[in-house]
């Protein structure tokens, strides 16, 4: 991909570079240790939780079909043009059907200097299965 290819594609120039340093940190080390995701039973513990933010970066049909009401829907081919709507000062926590755009989304938003960040690992049924009625207790109140 030539440099008017990657601003065509509305990515700034220097985009590949921060990206290609992020893909540098993944060496057989940090994909073992698991840095990069966080398991739905972990996730789960901090749906109510202030300083957490899920974001659910399914497409628009997809959210249509099943909505998660705690978690901020952005699609994937939407996340590069509202990045303001994400706060900056919160963890987030990517999540997609099968966990790979919320590895694209958490790489993406990565390269943007968002440091506290997770991709979901595991699918969102799992996530659907782990919602308890306590859990829907305490984000309903």
């Amino acid at each position: 991909m030539v440099k008017g290819d990657v601003m065509k594609a509305g990515l700034m120039a220097n985009e590949p570079t921060i990206f290609a340093d992020v893909l540098r940190e993944m060496d057989i080390e940090f994909l073992v240790s698991g840095e990069y995701g966080i398991t739905v039973e972990e996730a789960a513990k901090f749906l109510d939780h202030p300083h957490f933010l899920f974001l659910d970066v399914r497409t628009k049909e997809e959210h249509d079909h099943l909505a998660f009401p705690f978690a901020l829907h952005i699609p994937i081919h939407e996340l590069p043009d509202r990045l303001d709507d994400i706060s900056r000062d919160k963890f987030i926590i990517t999540m997609c059907l099968t966990g790979f755009r919320a590895a694209m989304a958490y790489a993406f938003l990565r390269t943007q200097s968002f440091d506290e960040i997770k991709a979901l690992k595991g699918r969102l049924d799992n996530l659907a299965g782990a919602m308890t009625p306590g859990r829907f207790y305490k984000l309903a109140v």
